[in-house]
């Protein structure tokens, strides 16, 4: 159980890009705000072709939710081509696969040129049955597969405990990765073409202006460039044109020692929704075996360390070899109501891009950000843009946007309602509540010693209220999925300002 009053790290390290803040103002062509998979690649792709690029990020460089990952590299959809098919149509669906193909193309391209050890290889995926799931579910996507153009094999068994019969898709030559190592290596390219790093810089305002865009820090300094791309995980420059069509989910995960073979070198997923994935992390001593899954839509469980012994046991039952746990982790994914992340300009603006509601495939999502807002930058246009396009309409998927949106809906009454915790008093070290103080609602927290910190309880994006994540030890936004600290710091997008501090 995570008693340390830190949030959780994943078994990927970091990026070790070294960076400073912006203590001056500055002049480039392009300016990237985040630094992970997405922001990079789109920093790399305009830096080789001779950009002036500053990535900037409110943190450390590469230190966002890309260090969350698990590092799938899948050209399948993860809601199904059936249901791809059916919500977006067949041409969109294939363009789709064809764009996440090309990204995984493309990290092995870039692996290549920059000589990059990160561990990058070619594997067989595989989607295998889950008994508790309908048996023609399969079938259903052998056929969806073949019409958007995806190899697909079918197969009896995969290489777990027990399973030695169950039906499974594979599809061949999909692929792994370290993504530390390898935004390592693109930092150290971009470096190299003339790119600049801006670390620990929260950003407060993008905004065009007649000579380009001007991206504007807490720290009172100011960035103009020709293009601005947002690639923040959830978009920091807007308020409601994305955010209604997307919904934030927390995914969970953890590694696992296990003996050299005892886990074929691939990746493996199952038909529940939501669905378990497992890859392998080959080491010298012995194999890591990461498992994730167990999601929910943010901040509507607090059970985080029961999700990871839920993952524990069916692994344990599935490979029963299985050795102890060396990292527990959770991070957020961004669900877009139609099943397609949102990459291109932002809706109503002509210099301004943004990259985000990558779903569970966020490595293959960024990458396509590199590819497509590059190519629209430097050519005006990609053969993809319409695929992604941030300023659609999803008309087919209305139910499940009244579904999502209901959450800030039930969120903004929350502040009409009693607290969690009755009173300050009753807040044990390491626990946080919501508590009522007079007429406002205080996101409160006792740290192991003892001491108190209060903030208001709405989150500084659009006042939704807070709730706590005892796994991550943080503040949770349900809506649109900020995180805050237990001091009030802004930790992930939307929001850019801390919360409000509360003397009690």
């Amino acid at each position: 159980m995570n008693v340390s009053g830190e949030r959780t790290t994943s078994i990927w390290g970091s990026a070790d890009v070294s960076a400073e803040p912006l203590n001056a103002d500055m002049q480039a062509d392009v300016i990237v705000i985040g630094s992970g998979i997405a922001g990079m690649s789109v920093a790399y792709e305009l830096a080789i072709a001779g950009q002036s690029v500053v990535v900037i990020d409110r943190g450390p460089i590469a230190g966002g939710m890309t260090a969350r990952t698990t590092a799938h590299l899948s050209a399948y959809c993860d809601d199904g081509f059936r249901e791809l098919i059916r919500m977006r149509g067949l041409e969109t669906a294939k363009r789709w696969y064809e764009s996440q193909s090309a990204s995984i193309s493309r990290i092995e391209s870039i692996t290549g040129m920059l000589r990059a050890d990160c561990d990058f290889r070619r594997v067989d995926g595989y989607l295998f049955l889950s008994p508790e799931t309908e048996h023609d579910i399969l079938e259903a996507e052998f056929i969806a597969c073949g019409q958007v153009g995806m190899p697909t094999l079918k197969q009896k068994g995969v290489p777990f405990t027990g399973q030695e019969a169950t039906p499974a898709l594979r599809f061949p030559a999909q692929a792994t990765f370290h993504p530390m190592k390898y935004l390592s290596a693109l930092a150290t390219a971009i470096r190299a073409a003339g790119g600049r790093f801006i670390a620990n810089t929260p950003v407060v305002q993008v905004e065009e202006n007649e000579a380009g865009v001007r991206v504007r820090t807490m720290g009172g300094h100011s960035i103009g460039a020709s293009h601005a791309v947002v690639a923040t995980n959830a978009p920091i420059n807007d308020r409601f044109a994305i955010h209604t069509k997307q919904a934030p989910y927390r995914t969970y995960a953890a590694a696992f020692e296990a003996p050299h073979g005892a886990l074929p070198d691939a990746l493996y997923w199952d038909t529940l929704d939501p669905y378990h994935y497992v890859r392998l992390q080959p080491g010298e001593e012995f194999d890591v075996v990461i498992v994730g899954g167990e999601d929910h839509k943010t901040g509507e469980s607090d059970d985080g360390d029961e999700r990871i012994l839920s993952l524990s046991a069916w692994m344990r039952n599935l490979l029963p070899g299985l050795g102890r746990e060396v990292a527990r982790w959770s991070g957020q994914v961004l669900e877009p109501i139609d099943y397609v992340g949102f990459i291109g300009l932002n809706p109503n603006e002509t210099r301004v891009f943004v990259a985000t509601g990558d779903s569970g495939q966020g490595m293959t999502h960024g990458v396509v950000a590199g590819m497509l807002i590059s190519d629209l930058i430097l050519r005006g246009k990609s053969p993809w843009q319409e695929t992604y396009d941030p300023a659609r309409k999803p008309m087919m998927a209305t139910a499940e946007f009244l579904k999502e949106n209901l959450t800030a809906v039930k969120s903004i009454a929350e502040h009409l309602l009693p607290g969690e915790v009755a009173s300050y008093d009753d807040l044990q070290p390491g626990k946080g509540g919501i508590v009522n103080d007079g007429l406002q609602k205080i996101a409160a927290y006792r740290d192991e010693g003892g001491t108190l910190m209060a903030c208001s309880a709405a989150c500084t994006h659009l006042g939704c209220q807070l709730r706590w994540n005892s796994f991550e030890r943080c503040w949770d936004c349900p809506c649109h999925g900020s995180q805050f600290a237990p001091s009030g710091e802004a930790l992930n997008a939307p929001s850019v300002e801390p919360l409000k501090a509360f003397s009690p």
